[in-house]
């Protein structure tokens, strides 16, 4: 647990550099008559981040916090099987939204989350998993006119089109 919480502290003050870089694309100040510049917001966000990381790794140096003390493992046996139990098909799903589409690689997704890590019926999973690709085409594609990746399904949704263009 102690060298998790310094490497998660650097590796987020890296992350908080690169949000206020990133940032200065835009103007950070504040803008007469309009306000703050585009940038403000993340480039404040970004250097609050930074003032924290450096916060941690300070109580680190000093082994002030419960963490900074602890010899206790990061991840124990149990804790790994759950991570990988619930990563592994995240990773498998994200690979599958270019192949598949969005509204195939989810549903199948939350099928085995939902009844295989879940333990709910296959009447609940089964509802989720139809309902969701419904409710996400017409909130995404109909409401906001937001493409979602299909893959090769996208002639599948050709018809729905039709029907609303």
């Amino acid at each position: 647990m102690r060298v998790a919480e310094l490497v998660m502290a650097i590796f987020m003050a890296v992350f908080s550099l690169a949000i206020m870089i990133k940032a200065t694309e835009l103007p950070i100040g504040w803008i007469p008559q309009s306000g703050p510049g585009g940038g403000a917001f993340p480039f404040w966000l970004g250097a609050g981040m930074l003032v924290c990381c450096f916060w941690i790794m300070v109580r680190w140096f000093r082994g002030s916090s419960p963490l900074s003390r602890s010899t206790a493992p990061y991840m124990d046996q149990r804790s790994r099987q759950l991570f990988i139990v619930g990563a592994l098909p995240l990773a498998i799903m994200i690979g599958l939204i270019h192949i598949i589409g969005v509204y195939f690689a989810v549903p199948l997704y939350l099928l085995y989350y939902v009844r295989f890590v879940g333990g709910h019926s296959w009447l609940m999973a089964g509802t989720i998993t139809a309902a969701m690709p419904v409710v996400t085409f017409l909130f995404f594609e109909i409401a906001l006119t937001i493409e979602l990746p299909k893959g090769f399904t996208e002639p599948l949704f050709y018809p729905i089109f039709d029907l609303f263009y």
